[in-house]
């Protein structure tokens, strides 16, 4: 008897065989629901993301004529069970003027040495979840809507004195912040002129920026709920960790936004609006600050990461940091400190504020002719990654 080509068949039936068994197995736990599963079987029911009409027809929404069946069963039940799958419609757009930050887990801190010996930027491992963020930083014309509003639906609530106290931008900081230093024309002109409608809005407290959020988010929801769609995650100051990571833009351990070492390029062109040359200030084509969307934005698509006018963070500010706060999704949120996070640096900070691992900070109620603000929000769940492609 031929032992050998017996063996050589059995052999070959095996390989057939166990295959075919390994992919039955599979499809019928993938693809059938098992009977603890929440999916509906399909005896009567829908199954998937589709619905079927009849008896079982899963409710459709709230409000939804089909939103209960004959038994008066409640929104999301099916014949007594919970067979409740997602709710149809929502779908989280970009909101005007933000980009998409992609998550992700960095080295957050120091980037190079310690030039001002402080010790208040460690590094520290630090995850961050995906946000969007304003490309630019918010300026005099897009603040300008908010008070506008502020002056005439709020006034008979929050009183004039307060609006120009507390939310309007305090122009005269132009002249405040220096001694010796002629800012009356930027008092005078900064905020009102049509010539700085795409400069950053500055003269704005940290209170401020926040109110502004607050507006923002009212008057994008009231506008998503009047056409019937879902509310979206609301406006508010980015996180220290997050404006770190944006600031960076993909680029691990980068010391400025756009990478290199070096604050010019090649041809000797500076890549940002600051003070370079021991106070010349005029050397990157702008004295004071520069429009919100000038010079080259980092990887991410933001504008202005580095100089032009530093922004106001979320946090409240700590030289410790580093110790007290956890590594995900890093938040300081100290109601009792008064200091509060700015970042990246101005027009008239030394090149050593623009690296993305300098860190400073400002009394909350203070107004600066070099501080301002960008917005940021939450984005729900994770992506497939194809929007940064």
């Amino acid at each position: 008897m031929n032992y050998s080509g017996i063996f050589r068949k059995s052999i070959l039936l095996l390989l057939v065989v166990i295959p075919v068994l390994f992919l039955e197995s599979c499809s019928s736990s993938g693809g059938s629901k098992s009977k603890g599963g929440k999916t509906a079987s399909s005896k009567g029911k829908s199954s998937g993301r589709s619905s079927t009409k009849g008896k079982g027809e899963v409710a459709k929404g709230k409000g939804s004529k089909n939103s209960r069946s004959s038994k008066k069963e409640d929104v999301g039940m099916i014949n007594g069970e919970i067979g409740a799958t997602a709710r149809k419609g929502w779908k989280q757009t970009t909101p005007l003027g933000m980009v998409l930050i992609p998550s992700g887990s960095y080295m957050m801190g120091q980037a190079d040495e310690d030039v001002t010996a402080s010790s208040v930027s460690f590094n520290k491992r630090v995850t961050v979840a995906q946000f969007y963020m304003d490309d630019t930083e918010i300026t005099n014309n897009e603040y300008r809507q908010f008070t506008n509003v502020m002056m005439t639906d709020s006034i008979s609530v929050l009183g004039e004195e307060k609006i120009l106290a507390e939310y309007y931008p305090d122009t005269t900081v132009w002249s405040k912040d220096f001694t010796y230093h002629n800012g009356d024309p930027m008092t005078e002109y900064y905020f009102s002129s049509p010539a700085f409608d795409m400069y950053p809005v500055v003269g704005v407290s940290w209170t401020a920026a926040r109110y502004f959020c607050d507006w923002r988010t009212k008057a994008y929801n009231d506008y998503r709920t009047s056409e019937g769609m879902y509310i979206s995650p609301r406006f508010r100051l980015p996180s220290e960790a997050e404006w770190e990571w944006a600031a960076r833009g993909g680029k691990a351990s980068a010391k400025y936004p756009w990478g290199n070492p070096y604050v010019a390029n090649g041809k000797g062109c500076l890549l940002a609006n600051f003070k370079p040359h021991r106070g010349n200030y005029d050397a990157d084509g702008y004295a004071y600050t520069a429009p919100a969307n000038q010079f080259n934005p980092n990887d991410y698509g933001l504008y202005n990461m580095a100089g032009n006018v530093a922004e106001w963070c979320l946090d409240a500010y700590a030289d410790n940091s580093v110790a007290i706060t956890w590594d995900l999704n890093t938040i300081n949120d100290d109601k009792e400190e008064p200091r509060k996070v700015i970042r990246g640096g101005s027009w008239k900070d030394v090149a050593f504020y623009l690296e993305t691992g300098a860190r400073s900070y400002e009394y909350e109620n203070k107004k600066r002719s070099y501080i301002g603000f960008r917005c940021a929000m939450n984005h729900l769940g994770r992506s497939s990654g194809k929007e940064f492609k």
